[in-house]
């Protein structure tokens, strides 16, 4: 049987976090920035080293191929992402990336040629953290988002994503791969995030979807005043009434049932300062839930609620996306299912909790995810882990099943 080579993958994965590393063991690679244009050199080199080739697109999603005999087939995408989070880890997304190339130079040492192109995907900026949303590049890809409307995207410096795009094709210069659509299938290797599998003490996550999400942001307008001059009952402190809608975000939708993830996070406020009542506050709300119809009416809910908390301060808001729950293609979760028996790992079907790039693939083609354990289901954090075994188990599904899909 083909067999990856685990040692090697294992010594990518560590080269890879010393690209934008910082203490704890952690990385700092967010999406369009100097590291993750780095990370992509590192992956280019190792493609051309196996005569793999390198290609992008216009949203900067790096594409390494290797060529099947009918260019113009439908091709089998295989993939995550390389951007982290500020304080991130070892293997969210880059796992799924390193797994994929791993299986290319593989078959290229076996001589192997199929039929369709097979493609190494890293797409950009997953992670949502400098530029929002997330899953720029793979949305893009599939169909879901505008090129000029995501190009007009700013950080909090005030670059845009456009701006950031020219800057990485500069830095990284690749010919343009013309993808033909939609393609023969999509898989994604990654860490589970969560503590099924370990808990089940099994080494193969079949994922079945991803749960549907939808985040907004929202600012609040009140009005500065002294903090010993302006009475109480006249304040418009959007700090106050942005405690009143929190707890009752919490109450309401937070603990509707218990399949319900509501995060309020990314907050800043102005002035900021001790003596000042504070007049403008924006802050980001992430949704979460495994049933459409539940998540649509808690959507409602949830900006009901912030209508009616938001006096005497004005509120705007807008949802930066939303992702209905999907489910993954049946015949790929039995091939990785099938794999995993013949490989002797045992194997668990789960739902994935966290968003991935899959989701927007799974809406062109079909999709699937293979998870493996992550040590107490530590992740975005310096913390994460993944034993070297399951590293290996992971990426040898995927390549089984990649042989099986692409005819090899």
């Amino acid at each position: 049987m083909m067999k990856i080579n685990g040692e090697r993958l294992w010594q990518r994965l560590m080269r890879m976090s010393q690209v934008g590393a910082i203490a704890g063991d952690g990385v700092n690679r967010q999406a369009l920035s100097a590291e993750e244009a780095e990370s992509l050199r590192l992956m280019i080199d190792w493609a051309q080293a196996s005569d793999l080739e390198a290609r992008c697109d216009m949203a900067g999603n790096l594409f390494v191929i290797l060529s099947g005999t009918d260019r113009a087939a439908a091709p089998l995408l295989l993939g995550s992402h390389l951007d982290s989070q500020p304080t991130g880890g070892r293997f969210d997304g880059v796992y799924g990336v390193l797994a994929a190339l791993e299986v290319l130079t593989v078959f290229r040492e076996c001589g192997l040629q199929p039929a369709c192109d097979v493609v190494a995907v890293s797409w950009m900026n997953e992670e949502g953290s400098r530029f929002a949303p997330g899953m720029m590049g793979s949305s893009l890809f599939a169909g879901a988002r505008a090129l000029m409307a995501m190009r007009a995207v700013t950080d909090e410096a005030g670059c845009s994503v456009g701006q950031a795009l020219d800057e990485l094709h500069r830095a990284v210069p690749l010919d343009i791969y013309a993808c033909p659509h939609p393609p023969l299938a999509y898989l994604e290797a990654h860490i589970e995030q969560a503590t099924q599998l370990e808990r089940a003490e099994a080494t193969i996550g079949v994922v079945s979807g991803i749960q549907g999400k939808v985040t907004w942001q929202v600012t609040l307008h009140g009005e500065r005043g002294h903090a010993g001059t302006v009475p109480m009952a006249q304040r418009r402190d959007v700090l106050r009434c942005f405690s009143g809608i929190a707890q009752r975000l919490y109450d309401k939708v937070g603990a509707a049932d218990p399949a319900v993830m509501l995060t309020i996070g990314r907050i800043e406020m102005q002035p900021n300062a001790p003596s000042v009542i504070p007049d403008r506050l924006t802050f980001r709300i992430d949704l979460r839930h495994p049933d459409a119809v539940r998540l649509t009416a808690l959507t409602a809910t949830a900006e009901r609620l912030m209508s009616e908390m938001a006096s005497p301060c004005d509120i705007e808001f807008t949802r930066l996306s939303e992702a209905a729950p999907n489910a993954f293609s049946p015949e790929l979760q039995q091939a990785i299912a099938q794999s995993a028996s013949e490989r002797g790992y045992p194997a668990l079907s789960l739902l994935s909790a966290a968003g991935h790039d899959a989701r927007y693939l799974a809406a062109i083609c079909p999709s699937a995810m293979i998870f493996i354990p992550c040590r107490a289901g530590i992740s975005h954090a310096p913390e994460e882990w993944a034993a070297p075994e399951a590293v290996s188990a992971g990426a040898q599904v995927l390549l089984d099943v990649a042989r099986r899909w692409s005819g090899l």
